[in-house]
């Protein structure tokens, strides 16, 4: 924990090899190639990388690293590495050689086997691959292990199939950039020469007492609590949002900021967010590679700086019934290399072409594959979220504000749109306070997609997802917009004509998928029904639209996944969802069995000798028998649960592995581990807060 004083200028990326430090420490010729590669795309010839090899390591010792490893993402959800020292075969003297070379930083060899693959690699088929993502700086990472040199890295198997994350991220900000190239030439502009997807990552998170944390074996096997009634006091004062961060979170928050900006991640905005004991925080916008990398090592850097501070850290989307899960909003813009914003409409959007043919590309992409984002966004966490009234619903809708709403209005209705709605003057009332500009449009807390702006937020991710999913959808659905569009009109004789036409066809197509109002209310997903929208509500559900003729062709027309890629990805995510809920079942018998069981019965044995004590004493016995009788009831109704809840767990593991099981996990499990969960948080309101278990809500949510 750091209490020293530091300026953040100075030491902001102190811990990458970035941009500044290969200027610094590579020869021109070296430097040149490499930003030429980056730029480019080009593949880095051995020779060159050699040499950035060599000043890599030197770097890295100067900072203190042993051992470097290549930092990839499989399809785990998480981050991996295998550590490797520097150290080369000893020499005749007993000494040894720091080496590492450009083979070693560009591949590693990292085994296959063991990681989700989803069909695509054979247990006895190990071998696979981490090639150097060398748009993302490698940094030096401090922990107990000492200094590691971390290498971001795409991650693939033998054949050459995507097993990460990164590698389809990548796939996909190729094609964006190709056909958003193409829609900018039609409009004149031929001096951009890249346009890269930016991402701005919102990390919602909750912090709870370690040892408090400790109590609680559901937390520890899931990461969420299975039982709990609510305490008296909730979030209902909304006192917490953006309230006075109490000293011992502040200091964790100090210390989290300080290993990000060491490390390049540009850690912006912190506040409490609406749920006790929940927080976020909020990067600036990057590349989405880096910034999918830069997310990757918030949520790793949140858990580790907690155990530091004595406090655990929970990613879970829903720790805690009753309150507000957490969700990471995933901000997402399209910019060229040379600061051009596609989603800046300008003081008169209106008039700006450009702008209005980009929205209706984005619109058309989103109606047609809402079920492909929907599913990006899918985890088993998540379906205590999305469609709860705290989230955004299950159903896929854009909403554009006043203004553009507007403007689509006047197109699809008059052919032309012929002015746009000003912001005016805010005015408060009080003399003393200046005149503010206030925007056109108010924000939509309750949509899914939402235009904030000169970007598009997706409120659906979930907070300990990896954006890089949502993220792929985003740009490859877009590509495919941009194409039809730019097909259309590079033959067109009349270019003017023709993407006025095109604006039109598209926003009267596709209006439906335009929803402004409450996205929580009931009379919506009545209305979404009419317009013929998805509502998918659980990731079971959702996870069929990775598969479907629509998606395969539109992976595969971008190269960004092949048929055996998207079956693979819906293989895993039913497995995944299927072990996630059978942990949580097993998890809830084991702590019913062996602890609020027992001391259920131990109460109602102290109940059952207070009546009778009181009864010999000659006083009236009512109200301790009353509490008996509720008592037994409430623990008959757990145990009848418990072995219902058993049985089905046990014929879960009997389903055929895949989309049967998750299924049966979904439809069946889960509403008896429901039925387990309702007696059990009854009887936590009326046993003897000293004979419960496990910590309270209350003790969890406000005691920190």
């Amino acid at each position: 924990m750091s209490s020293k004083l530091f300026n953040v200028a100075d030491i902001f990326g102190e811990d990458v090899f970035n941009d500044s430090v290969m200027q610094e420490r590579l020869p021109k010729k070296i430097y040149k190639k490499l930003k030429d590669t980056i730029g480019e795309g080009r593949e880095l010839d051995l020779e060159t990388a050699d040499v950035i090899a060599h000043e890599m390591k030197e770097w890295a010792i100067e900072k203190g690293a042993t051992h470097y490893t290549h930092w990839f993402q499989p399809l785990t959800g998480f981050t991996a590495e295998k550590h490797d020292s520097f150290i080369s075969a000893p020499l005749p003297n007993g000494k040894v050689l720091m080496s590492f070379s450009g083979k070693e930083l560009i591949k590693g060899e990292p085994d296959a086997s063991s990681f989700p693959s989803g069909g695509l690699r054979a247990t006895f088929e190990a071998r696979g691959y981490t090639a150097w993502d060398c748009t993302s700086p490698a940094f030096v990472r401090k922990d107990a292990a000492g200094a590691i040199l971390c290498i971001p890295t795409a991650f693939c198997s033998y054949t050459g199939e995507a097993l990460d994350e990164k590698t389809p991220l990548l796939r996909s900000m190729e094609a964006v950039n190709k056909e958003a190239l193409r829609l900018l030439r039609l409009f004149g502009n031929t001096t951009s020469k890249k346009v890269t997807p930016s991402v701005g990552p919102e990390q919602e998170y909750f912090l709870v007492d370690a040892d408090k944390f400790l109590q609680r074996k559901d937390l520890i096997y899931t990461g969420r609590t299975l039982f709990g009634a609510m305490p008296p006091k909730g979030q209902e004062l909304d006192d917490h949002y953006f309230g006075t961060i109490r000293q011992k979170i502040a200091g964790f928050m100090k210390d989290v900021n300080e290993e990000l900006w060491k490390l390049g991640v540009a850690a912006k905005t912190q506040h409490n967010e609406v749920a006790p004991a929940q927080h976020e925080l909020a990067p600036i916008y990057a590349e989405a590679n880096i910034a999918v990398d830069h997310n990757q090592i918030i949520m790793k850097t949140l858990k580790k700086v907690a155990c530091q501070h004595g406090l655990k850290c929970l990613l879970h989307e829903k720790p805690f019934a009753g309150v507000n899960g957490s969700g990471k909003h995933n901000n997402w813009s399209i910019t060229t290399d040379d600061g051009i914003n596609l989603l800046e409409p300008g003081k008169t959007p209106h008039e700006n072409v450009q702008f209005l043919l980009v929205l209706s590309c984005i619109l058309k992409a989103v109606d047609i594959h809402a079920d492909l984002l929907r599913e990006s966004a899918a985890d088993p966490g998540n379906d205590h979220r999305l469609g709860a009234n705290e989230a955004p619903p299950a159903i896929i809708s854009v909403f554009l504000g006043e203004q553009l709403e507007d403007v689509v209005e006047q197109l699809i209705s008059t052919g032309e749109a012929t002015r746009s709605l000003k912001g005016g003057k805010l005015d408060t009332g009080v003399a003393t306070l200046p005149d503010l500009t206030k925007d056109a449009t108010d924000r939509n807390r309750t949509s899914p997609f939402a235009f904030t702006g000169n970007k598009f937020e997706f409120r659906m991710v979930g907070s300990r997802d990896s954006i890089a999913g949502p993220n792929v959808v985003l740009n490859t659905i877009v590509a495919e917009a941009f194409a039809e569009a730019c097909d259309i009109l590079e033959t067109a004789e009349d270019f003017e004509m023709a993407v006025h036409d095109l604006i039109k066809e598209y926003l009267m197509k596709h209006q439906r998928i335009i929803f402004n109002g409450n996205g929580y209310s009931d009379e919506w997903v009545a209305e979404a029904e009419r317009r013929g929208l998805p509502n998918i509500k659980s990731m079971v559900e959702a996870v069929p639209a990775l598969t479907t003729d629509k998606a395969v062709g539109l992976f595969r027309r971008f190269h960004v996944f092949t048929k055996a890629e998207l079956a693979s990805r819906a293989e895993i995510k039913y497995e995944n969802y299927a072990k996630a809920i059978n942990i949580e079942a097993r998890a809830m018998c084991d702590i019913s069995a062996k602890q609020i069981i027992p001391a259920v019965v131990k109460y109602t044995k102290s109940l059952a000798d207070t009546v009778l004590s009181v009864r010999e004493a000659g006083a009236d016995t009512s109200v301790q028998a009353e509490l008996l009788t509720e008592t037994t009831r409430l623990l008959k109704e757990t145990k009848a649960a418990f072995t219902a809840l058993s049985a089905v767990a046990v014929e879960a593991t009997e389903k055929e592995e895949g989309k049967e099981q998750a299924e049966f996990y979904h439809f069946t499990v889960v509403p008896a581990m429901k039925a387990l969960r309702e007696p059990v948080d009854q009887l936590e309101m009326l046993v003897d807060k000293q004979m419960w278990p496990m910590p309270s809500y209350g003790d969890l949510l406000f005691e920190v």
